[in-house]
């Protein structure tokens, strides 16, 4: 069951009608990009343009100083929206998280005035470290899902997609501790914290031919000594771990661990392994709500959809394994450049990222509508 094309027709007049708010309100973010829990004006800018129009808003929220929750309508159908807003460190929205709130606040306007007669409830959830931190997985832990029979966001990319597809991912910090001494002097006192982590490299690029194919394992080495005349007595690296499915994690964890281990087994150093986030769980589409998405896309005149296999992470991926979820993506550079390339954040203030606001926002309002219509009781 659908709503009425009048209905339709007056939603999209709303985002019409707030057409420059969003916009200025995506530029706003875009040019003020603050990293993951850090999101204090990106935050309270969302939170504010939706008090405006009469929303109820929690802000801080569940546990999370960036986090808020705005509510409108009393229906029997909880419809969660979420607005992402982190920037990525050193590449500002690279991401192009600035469109994902404001096209989130947009279709939350184009539904208030509806919500009643819908029979919904518009949840508009403002979730924080969607970069860095798992936001969505602490707010799912924390409550802010319960109760919601469906959730909805939409991404910009370099092309389109319905089905969106994600990796699951785990982090791990590691720490090497070992014995610093003179090199030539005394070196056997030593014991060398950037050797165990060379050593656990060097175990890592041998442990990928047996790896399958979407088991990916990379890291960076965030300090290894600070003098070539003193032995490092201490080494530390971040990594991540991404596979098909989150059932697969906790093997490929266990086979990367064991080689840091293997590092300071070998050099005589103590190693301390520790996950500085919650895992990202891979995203699943829910069939029903993405049909309900591709019809109204479709209408909108949107590119039609690519399929492709996961590509990226999410934390929305984490609200899919408990509640209904969509995630599309909507194409803002034609292919010319990805997320996290300084050419990204400057598409994500083009007119293709303004169209993209614009359509996500009539889209996700349409998608909650049709939901609503069919599950009414």
């Amino acid at each position: 069951m659908t709503v009425a094309e009048g209905l339709k027709s007056a939603m999209r007049e709303r985002v019409s009608a707030h057409r420059e708010q969003l916009l200025t309100l995506s530029r706003r973010i875009h040019g003020h990009p603050e990293t993951a829990f850090a999101e204090h004006r990106a935050a309270a800018w969302c939170a504010e343009a939706l008090r405006e129009h009469g929303f109820a808003v929690t802000a801080p929220a569940h546990g999370l100083e960036t986090a808020f929750s705005a509510t409108v309508g009393s229906g029997p159908v909880t419809v969660a929206i979420a607005c992402e807003y982190d920037a990525l460190p050193g590449l500002g929205h690279a991401c192009g998280h600035n469109l994902i709130a404001a096209a989130g606040v947009g279709a939350a306007l184009a539904l208030a005035p509806y919500a009643a007669e819908l029979g919904l409830t518009v949840r508009v959830l403002g979730t924080p470290a969607e970069e860095r931190g798992a936001g969505k997985a602490l707010l799912l832990d924390a409550g802010a899902f319960d109760g919601v029979d469906a959730a909805m966001m939409v991404h910009p990319c370099p092309f389109e997609v319905a089905e969106f597809r994600s990796f699951a991912l785990g982090t791990l910090s590691v720490a090497y501790r070992g014995r610093s001494a003179h090199p030539s002097l005394n070196p056997h006192e030593g014991r060398n914290a950037a050797d165990a982590l060379t050593v656990a490299q060097v175990a890592l690029g041998l442990l990928r031919q047996q790896l399958p194919p979407h088991w990916k394992v990379h890291g960076v080495t965030t300090s290894a000594g600070t003098a070539p005349n003193a032995i490092p007595d201490r080494a530390t690296a971040e990594y991540e771990i991404r596979a098909s499915a989150a059932e697969d994690l906790r093997e490929l964890r266990e086979r990367v661990e064991a080689c840091f281990r293997a590092g300071a087994l070998a050099t005589g150093c103590e190693v301390t392994l520790t996950r500085p986030e919650p895992d990202y769980l891979d995203f699943r589409t829910d069939p029903e709500l993405i049909a309900l998405w591709r019809a109204n896309a479709r209408e909108l005149g949107r590119p039609e959809p690519q399929q492709r296999d996961a590509f990226a992470c999410t934390d929305m991926g984490n609200v899919s394994h408990v509640v209904p979820t969509i995630h599309p993506v909507l194409d803002i550079t034609g292919g010319a450049c990805g997320p996290h390339e300084p050419e990204f954040a400057e598409a994500a203030v083009s007119p293709a990222a303004e169209r993209a606001v614009l359509d996500g926002a009539v889209g996700m309002a349409w998608t909650a509508a049709d939901f609503a219509s069919g599950r009414r009781p």
